[in-house]
């Protein structure tokens, strides 16, 4: 089992917010174990389609963080970040892009859309634990998030 990073993420208060859309629930399910190991303070929702994800964040407000994949239903990630993107009250929004595609089109499409990040997920889930921990390294630990201070070192 790897340890637990500590990072403190003042920006954030003592609750680190992401929101997941993924449809797959295995999937989902391992990345919410993965920042369970990673970052203990982190609290993971998940939303499975494109539409209920603007729903919940025109609702609850942006998190910390978002977790977004491509390849969903109602509407795709790339559709969600466009409408993000459009949005003045979350156009701020760290959106990472979490997906099986590593095509060209989908990369290109993602940052001309105004992703922070666009990361393939693992195929195996050791190296799915090993890229949560990293985002949560660089996200919660390294950046300073908007409306907030840099992480203390």
């Amino acid at each position: 089992m790897r340890r637990p990073i500590l990072v403190t993420a003042p920006q954030c208060g003592p609750v680190q917010r992401i929101l997941l859309v993924e449809d797959n629930p295995g999937d989902a399910q391992l990345v919410r174990m993965a920042f369970a190991e990673a970052l203990p303070s982190a609290r993971v929702s998940v939303v499975t389609d494109g539409e209920a994800a603007l729903v919940r964040l025109r609702d609850e407000g942006p998190p910390d963080l978002l977790l977004l994949d491509l390849n969903l239903p109602r509407l795709s990630g790339h559709e969600v970040l466009e409408e993000i993107r459009a949005d003045a009250a979350l156009r701020r929004l760290p959106v990472v892009v979490l997906s099986s595609s590593e095509a060209e089109a989908d990369v290109t499409r993602s940052y001309e859309l105004g992703a922070n990040s666009h990361v393939a997920k693992p195929g195996d889930v050791d190296a799915l634990f090993a890229l949560v921990e990293t985002l949560a390294r660089y996200w919660f630990g390294a950046v300073t998030l908007p409306g907030g201070t840099a992480p203390r070192r």
